[in-house]
């Protein structure tokens, strides 16, 4: 009676490994220094659970905050209180939905929300309608924290949309119907790939140098002043070419590598490019189930400024480097690859000559609502102001930042320039904006991290070289 069917689980690569990606493996651990061996088996269960995106956001009065998993807003290096969400309600609070306005998926595609009440969510309901036609409901699942989510295929080309209905636990119970989401299927090229235009939010498909060069990164930092207590965050980043024997380096934010509010270095910091593909559930942290495992920086580079100001004071120094030493750092994952992180992939190259505003640029970064999907969002550039470019209709969520921008970017190839990277996002509107990095200081930090001594120990919240440019 109904033209889709309701698929619970997700295509995953196959899992079994070949006698070649054993060895590799086995090499690898040997290969392992003690540092990076203790640093993956830090992300305990718990430890992972426990982990939330570290995403900036800037109210309308200029007040910083950090974004929560419910979407909440904490405040960053002040105690103001952040201004009521407009649409808040009795029933329950929707935000963070996908595919956002504007996206195009493939054949099969997760729909997802965060959604939140004080009283507990009894239980969320997907519609979707292709054009004008019935719209079919599905009953969505608690996939983590306040994520909601069910997983759809059948969808043909043309214009869908889709919104959904919230009930709380309260009584008498309260519900919300979200706004509707106007997105496109397109079966031939799936959320990536895409020919250009304003993509919302939407799976990256397209492959390419970007799947294998780019990952999330997993690090803490600390609870308070006194480096007593750590809490663990996610980001993303991306492996860039550096021309430099020794050493690997992974572009990220600036507040993925350093705490401007507690002054600290991040400590047990780990890189996995392509984490996508997985055969695990989700993140789970597992390196040998991953395409080719995992990486651990040795330290961080960012600039003094960014270090001795508080967000969003320093926003246009918010471009920072990991350092990877070629050998010693590197668990293998399933497939055979070099110890070495830009051996292992092709990386991206950094570019800092002035990119076109108005062009069509690609923001990507990995998606914390929908683990573990790598996700994309395209968008005519606008010069936001001196210090940062601006991307008005991007919607990646959380997990995103650090992850790189490139223009032009080529689809067949998935590769290109990186101009920027996810920086911080509006309170009460959609948009990434994303630090400048001709014209900055940012040619200089990526010098300082190609030339700074490799092979020092670092006291935990001290990894890192906080470097004076002219």
């Amino acid at each position: 009676m109904k033209s889709l069917s309701r698929i619970l689980g997700v295509l995953v690569l196959p899992s079994l490994l070949g006698v070649a990606s054993q060895e590799a493996a086995a090499q690898s651990d040997r290969a392992l220094d003690a540092r990076s061996k203790a640093v993956i088996e830090h992300w305990t269960p718990d430890r992972r659970a426990a982990a939330i995106p570290r995403d900036l956001a800037i109210d309308e009065r200029g007040f910083g905050y950090l974004r929560g998993q419910d979407g909440s807003f904490s405040p960053y290096g002040h105690d103001i209180a952040a201004t009521p969400m407009a649409g808040d309600g009795a029933g329950p609070t929707v935000s963070n939905m996908l595919p956002a306005a504007g996206a195009t998926v493939g054949a099969s595609a997760t729909f997802s929300a965060t959604v939140t009440d004080a009283s507990g969510v009894k239980s969320v309901t997907f519609y979707v309608r292709q054009g004008t036609g019935r719209a079919q409901s599905f009953n969505g699942s608690q996939s983590s924290g306040n994520a909601w989510s069910v997983n759809l295929s059948g969808l043909t080309n043309g214009s869908w949309s889709w919104w959904l209905v919230a009930n709380d636990n309260a009584k008498p119970s309260s519900s919300t119907t979200s706004p509707t989401i106007n997105f496109t299927v397109n079966t031939s090229g799936g959320g990536g790939g895409g020919g250009g235009g304003t993509i919302s939010s939407a799976p990256w498909t397209g492959g390419g140098v970007v799947q294998r060069a780019a990952g999330r990164v997993y690090f803490e930092m600390p609870s308070n002043v006194n480096r007593t207590r750590w809490t663990g965050y996610v980001c993303s980043g991306t492996a860039v070419s550096d021309g430099t024997a020794g050493r690997s380096l992974i572009l990220t934010a600036s507040h993925c590598v350093y705490d401007d509010t507690n002054k600290a270095f991040a400590r047990n910091a780990m890189f996995i490019p392509d984490q996508a593909h997985t055969t695990g559930t989700g993140t789970d942290l597992n390196c040998s189930n991953d395409p080719i495992g995992c990486w651990v920086p040795q330290f961080g580079v960012v600039d003094v400024n960014w270090t001795t100001r508080t967000f969003p004071d320093n926003v246009h120094w918010d471009y920072a480097f990991y350092v990877v030493a070629d050998s010693g750092a590197h668990k293998a994952g399933l497939s055979a690859a070099s110890d070495t992180l830009d051996a292992a992939v092709v990386p991206m190259s950094v570019s800092f000559t002035a990119p076109v505003a108005g062009s069509v640029t690609y923001a990507l970064g990995y998606s914390y609502s929908v683990d573990p999907q790598f996700m994309y969002c395209t968008d005519p550039m606008q010069n936001l102001n001196a210090d940062n470019w601006f991307l008005p209709n991007c919607g990646l969520t959380g997990g995103a930042s650090g992850g790189p921008w490139s223009q032009p970017f080529t689809t067949s190839t998935g590769n290109g320039p990186i101009i920027s990277v996810n920086s911080w996002g509006y309170t009460n509107q959609p948009g990434m904006a994303g630090p400048k990095l001709s014209g900055t200081s940012a040619s200089c930090v990526f010098a300082s991290a190609k030339s700074a001594p490799m092979g020092q120990s670092f006291a935990d919240g001290n990894a890192g070289v906080k470097v004076t440019c002219p």
